[in-house]
């Protein structure tokens, strides 16, 4: 499984593959365009298209006009949580190697994790637009400025990157940071992705992030209006967690108006503090029924403009402990479709604006 291929269902597959000359015009134009939503190409809306959620696929069509994929690209990076900057042996769920393909291989430059990137994803989809580069694994702000640059500009020379997006901690965007993200996005597409998890203090303190909610806000503050988009990922299914807890946290993402937001169900993965805690009996995991019930009614509560990017994730089999549910894709994304058509609901059905 690919964490970076989006879970939108109904795929076409089958039609003609386009000319390399096609492509090259195709992905000039693309690199035009800037980060602002009123730029899209069609602005046909989610519900329009009979959507019951705005799917992060339809999105990039509506923004790109063709189909965009995004490629795992390793920085070499590390968290100020495993440096001991702020704290040791990172967050408990995490296991980098679980869900960033990047991290399964050996890193190689910028240019040539893009191309190997391209001729994974171009065995599934033969009509790819162009291709978004998906700083993923750790924290991709964390290191000086020039280095930011370094990499960051090396991904987007390359001709087939229409745009960036970048995965790191609510606290580890200084200004200086900040700055050359909103250079950038003056030139190009660029989401940047807040690790959220969850509002509550409590649970971030049992997770080891290192941070608490209030800098979390902080830094959606200091990021607005500087072009880019503004994503969190945020967790379902939290040790300690009722569902009033995780109703709060949409709320939250609803009243902070995010762009995206990625939406994971937890799931244990080998070599992590939380993989300890389920050898103990610790920590129980959602059944299939239960995770697609509160998802959904997590989604009812954001705004109907937020872009969903994920609404479950895994990790390939040899990594993950469970849920094993999470490995079958298809009756996850059947289960959820079902239980919106059984309610006859949407995104944004409770949002109060």
């Amino acid at each position: 499984m690919d964490p970076c291929a989006t879970n939108e269902p109904g795929r076409v597959r089958g039609s003609p593959a386009i000319s390399e000359l096609d492509l090259e015009m195709r992905i000039l134009s693309l690199r035009n365009l800037t980060s602002n939503p009123v730029g899209w190409v069609n602005s046909m809306s989610w519900r329009d298209a009979g959507y019951r959620y705005s799917e992060y696929n339809f999105f990039l069509r509506q923004r790109f006009g063709g189909r965009i994929q995004r490629i795992s690209i390793d920085g070499g990076f590390t968290c100020p949580n495993r440096d001991g900057s702020i704290g040791t042996g990172g967050c408990a769920f995490c296991n980098n190697r679980s869900f960033s393909p990047s991290r399964r291989m050996v890193r190689a430059g910028i240019t040539e994790q893009i191309d190997r990137g391209m001729d994974r994803l171009r065995l599934r989809y033969r009509n790819c637009a162009g291709y978004i580069a998906y700083f993923q694994p750790a924290t991709n702000t964390y290191a000086p400025v020039e280095r930011l640059r370094w990499l960051y500009e090396e991904a987007l020379r390359h001709p087939h990157i229409v745009g960036l997006a970048i995965g790191t901690r609510c606290d580890c965007v200084p200004p200086p940071v900040l700055h050359l993200l909103q250079e950038i996005a003056e030139r190009t597409y660029l989401s940047v992705e807040y690790g959220l998890q969850t509002m509550h203090n409590p649970t971030l303190a049992w997770m080891n992030r290192g941070h608490n909610h209030d800098s979390f806000i902080d830094a959606v503050q200091r990021s607005r209006g500087l072009g880019f988009s503004i994503g969190a990922h945020v967790i379902l299914g939290l040790p300690g967690e009722s569902h009033d807890d995780m109703m709060a946290t949409a709320r939250e993402v609803g009243r902070l108006h995010l762009d995206a937001v990625k939406i994971h169900n937890l799931y244990v993965a080998k070599d992590t503090r939380l993989a300890d805690a389920f050898a103990a009996g610790e920590v129980p995991l959602m059944s299939l029924a239960e995770y697609v019930t509160t998802l959904v009614d997590f989604l009812e509560w954001l705004p109907p403009d937020c872009v969903i990017e994920r609404t479950f994730s895994n990790a390939p089999a040899d990594y993950l402990l469970g849920p094993a549910w999470c490995l079958n894709r298809g009756a996850v994304r059947d289960a959820i479709r079902a239980e919106f058509e059984r309610r006859e609901t949407w995104q944004g059905r409770k949002f109060l604006g």
